[in-house]
This record gives structure tokens, C-alpha cells and sequence, in this order.
């Protein structure tokens, strides 16, 4: 293989493209490096007992910056978990909390295993031996270094690790705070499994609510009907493909799986073909579809836009020259390379990157974090009086449509929909929503008044790494 078509790894992939934003800021000298380098990556090696002999496991926790404290990260149980992306995984985090102004910095967190090998309670006495060895070193800890789940962790991981953290911790009363992405009877918020798939729909909501942004992606028109593939039906592409099917109309064609893809021009049941997953282990031999045994294939495919949330790297160098998609969106981490990168750009192909598009999970955690220190829930002291106040005006409208009788009527369901104050879910839903837009208008505003911007991912690094560099100066760097 030529050097010319070998891929960068991971982590030099997230630098080389910290270097093409920062080449077109105005950074004072050696403050650049402070931002780009890892501060630290820390490796523990333990023992666990099972199956009556001692397993050796490895796991990573990096602090990529600590720009702003706590440092906030998602832990990671794979095989495939090593020092190189990890550090990349942290570096994405700080760009990504800085460009959705969470006052976060980066870290992330990893596990060399495959938990699938294991019972649930083996599962259990890992995952709390890995939370010991990373508490004892202040790298779980509410005011310093907050994780959430990941891929291959969820929920339970996460009260295995805040329960831990407690044992060690009695007296902190703050305790619940040390991780986010917990059950919501355990100190968990509602909203935050499908936070980042949400994030994906409001992301695509906002991006098609200009026109001229549609128009260079060669689209047209709105969500509705557009034509979709996914690559990964886990958490997040699920309640992607689920929420932009089902209330935007769009046409999910493809979703692609580690055992083949499915393929079908009139869509996909998402909900059905998840349920044949969670029962079979995969996509194979689902009745109501196109089954392509080469997966990857079907990331060629003709679609309007195409969702890789999957691992990184799904996209790069000997396939980006033939993706058809006119509009990607990153739900994973990493997952078009640098190589492909620039090869799409050259296309014309726009991509909504990673450090914004993937972001609604660690914006839902930093509101879960809000929830953990305040000790109350969101909606508590205000729902019922919201509720109360438009009483007030329905039954004004009542005695209107009273005395001007058959002239005037209420919409059916308007009282009851209009009296629903706004619980825990739909406030969580509502700060997602207003992040998204926002910090999508602020990278675009950078996209669209440079000449020498010419896309999404350059310019969201742009305004990510000019907040760090504000913050770091702050503190008299």
C-alpha cells in the first residue's frame, strides 16, 4: 500500500483536522499545542475473580482538557478500546462540549472487553472493580470527572458506577452526580437513552430550515420524504431512524448491520426490524426487506442522506469516492476518515460533523448533572402553576365561544393539549432543541461569512477551539 493511500490512525485524523481550522485562526504562540495535546491518559490493569480463576482486564481514562471542570466523557466496553481512541474520543469531547456551551472538558473512557462473553453479574463485579480503580483516582468524581455510557454500556453500567462511587463516598452528598446516563429512578433524567438520536433529528431540523444550506447539499425542499440509510441500529440510530421516520416523514431505505444490511425502496419498519435484532442477534432473515450480506455495500447507495452511527472510520479513503448520499450526518464518533473527508468536500457532499451533530447526549447529561446538584427534578416547582395560568385563559375562551356560540369553537384536544404543563421529558426535549439550534446557527455563521471556510466540520472546530482558547485566557494563559 502506497503512503498516499494509507489513513491516518484516529487520533491523527481528529489533528489534522484541529490543524485545518486553527490554520485559518489567529491563535497567540503556544497556545495552539495546550489545546490539541492530551493532558493526560491513565491505564489501569486489574484482576477480577470469575469462573473460579483471576481475569486481567485493561481500561483507559484520558483528560483530554481541563479548560473548564468537571471534565466530562462516555466510558466504552469493547474489544477494540486502546490509548490512540480514547485520547481521539476525549479531544472530540472537548470541541464538542465547548461548541454546544456545555462547561465541560473533554475526557473519555474505555474497557478492553466484549461484554457479551459475560453473565450480568460478572458484567456487574467488573464494571464496579473498573469504577474503584478510577474513583481511588479521582477520574469519577462530580466536581472533576463525570462519565456516561457509551458504546456497549448503558443505564445499568451507569448505576453499577454511581453505586460504587457512593461506597467509596458515603458522605458526598453530591454523590449522584459523579456519572450521567442513569436509570431515572436512580437519580437518572428523562430523555437521556435517546438524547443523541434526538440530537441527530433536531440537527437535521435545523439544517433544513435554511434554504440556501439545503440548495448547496443539492436538496431541496423539507425532511419529509427524504430518503435515508443508517449504519447501526444500536441507542443512537435507532431513535434516529425512529424519530425521523415517524415524525418527519422521511424514508428510511437502508440499515446496515454487522451481519449484512437491509434494503428496501418503499422503507423500513425501524421498530420491527429492531425487534427481529433484539430477538435473532441480527438482521439476517428479516422477512420484510432486502437482505445484502456485504453490508458496507450499501453505504454506496443512492439516498438523500446518509446516517454512519456505527464505530469510526466506516467511511474513508477506497469507499468515500463512491458514496452517493448528498448529505451526511455523523451520529458516531469519527466516522469519515480525514482522507475521506476531504474527498467528499471535493464532491460537494456536506457533512454535518460529529463534535455537533452527535452532541444531545452529553447535552442531556450536562442537564442530568444540573438535576443530580439541585436535588429536584426539572418541572417540580412550576408545572402545576403553568397548568393553573392557562385555566385561566381556556376558560376566558370557553365563556367567549359561550356567548358567540356556532361562530366560534375551540379545536378539538386544544384544551387538554394546551393545559398539559410541561413535565421532565418535554423540558429536557426543549433545552435539546434550543442547543441545536443554537450552536448550529453559531457554526454556521462562521460557514457562511468566510470565504475561506467552505464547510460545516472546519467551522464548527473554528468556533469550538476559539471558546477553549477564551476560556484558557481567562485563566491568565
Amino acid at each position: 500500500m502506497s503512503s498516499s493511500d494509507q489513513e491516518p490512525s484516529f487520533r491523527k485524523s481528529v489533528d489534522l483536522m484541529f490543524n485545518r481550522a486553527v490554520a485559518l485562526m489567529d491563535l497567540p504562540p503556544g497556545l495552539e499545542d495546550k489545546i490539541r495535546v492530551c493532558n493526560s491518559t491513565y491505564t489501569v490493569r486489574f484482576g477480577v475473580r470469575l469462573r473460579g480463576q483471576i481475569h486481567t482486564f485493561t481500561g483507559y481514562r484520558s483528560v483530554h482538557s481541563e479548560h473548564m471542570e468537571p471534565v466530562k466523557g462516555g466510558i466504552r466496553f469493547s474489544l477494540g478500546v486502546n490509548q490512540d481512541e480514547v485520547e481521539a474520543l476525549a479531544a472530540l469531547m472537548t470541541y464538542k462540549c465547548a461548541l454546544v456551551e456545555t462547561p465541560f472538558g473533554g475526557s473519555k473512557g474505555g474497557l478492553c472487553i466484549d461484554p457479551r462473553e459475560y453473565t450480568e453479574q460478572e458484567m456487574e463485579s467488573v464494571t464496579r472493580r473498573f469504577a474503584y480503580e478510577l474513583a481511588k483516582r479521582d477520574l469519577i468524581d462530580p466536581a472533576q470527572n463525570v462519565p456516561a455510557p457509551d458504546m456497549g454500556t448503558g443505564e445499568r453500567e451507569m448505576a453499577w458506577i454511581a453505586d460504587q462511587y457512593r461506597r467509596m463516598n458515603t458522605s458526598d452528598i453530591n454523590a449522584a452526580a459523579c456519572v450521567t446516563g442513569k436509570p431515572p429512578h436512580a437519580g437518572g433524567i428523562q430523555g437521556r437513552t435517546e438524547a443523541t438520536g434526538r440530537g441527530v433529528q433536531y440537527a437535521l431540523r435545523e439544517f433544513f430550515r435554511h434554504r440556501d444550506d439545503v440548495e448547496t447539499a443539492g436538496l431541496d425542499g423539507k425532511l419529509d420524504g427524504k430518503t435515508v440509510i443508517v449504519q447501526g441500529l444500536g441507542n443512537v440510530g435507532y431513535h434516529a431512524a425512529k424519530f425521523l421516520s415517524e415524525e418527519d416523514g422521511c424514508k428510511i431505505i437502508g440499515i446496515i448491520e454487522r451481519d449484512g444490511a437491509l434494503t428496501d425502496a418503499g422503507g423500513l419498519n425501524v421498530d420491527a426490524v429492531q425487534a427481529w435484532m433484539a430477538k435473532h442477534g441480527g438482521v439476517k432473515g428479516y422477512p420484510d426487506a432486502t437482505y445484502v450480506e456485504n453490508g458496507a455495500k450499501v453505504l454506496e447507495e443512492t439516498c438523500d442522506i446518509l446516517i454512519p452511527a456505527a464505530m469510526e472510520g466506516a467511511i474513508h479513503k477506497k469507499n468515500a469516492q463512491n458514496i452517493k448520499a448528498k448529505l451526511i450526518i455523523e451520529a458516531a464518533n469519527g466516522p469519515v476518515t480525514f482522507g475521506a473527508d476531504e474527498i467528499l468536500r471535493k464532491k460537494g457532499v456536506v457533512i454535518i460533523p460529529d463534535l455537533y451533530a452527535n452532541a444531545g447526549g452529553v447535552t442531556v447529561s450536562y442537564f442530568e448533572w444540573v438535576k443530580n446538584l439541585s436535588h429536584i427534578r426539572f418541572g417540580r416547582m412550576q408545572r402545576r402553576q403553568e397548568e393553573a395560568r392557562h385555566e385561566l385563559i381556556v376558560a376566558e375562551l370557553e365563556r367567549l365561544s359561550d356567548h358567540l356560540g356556532d361562530k366560534w369553537s375551540m379545536t378539538p384536544n386544544f384544551k387538554e393539549k394546551y393545559l398539559r404543563g410541561a413535565g421532565e421529558l418535554e423540558l429536557v426535549r426543549s433545552g435539546l432543541d434550543d442547543t441545536m439550534r443554537a450552536s448550529y446557527q453559531s457554526m454556521r455563521e462562521v460557514w457562511r461569512a468566510r470565504d475561506d471556510v467552505d464547510d460545516l466540520r472546519t467551522a464548527g472546530f473554528i468556533v469550538a477551539i476559539g471558546r477553549v482558547a477564551q476560556a484558557y485566557k481567562s485563566k491568565g494563559l
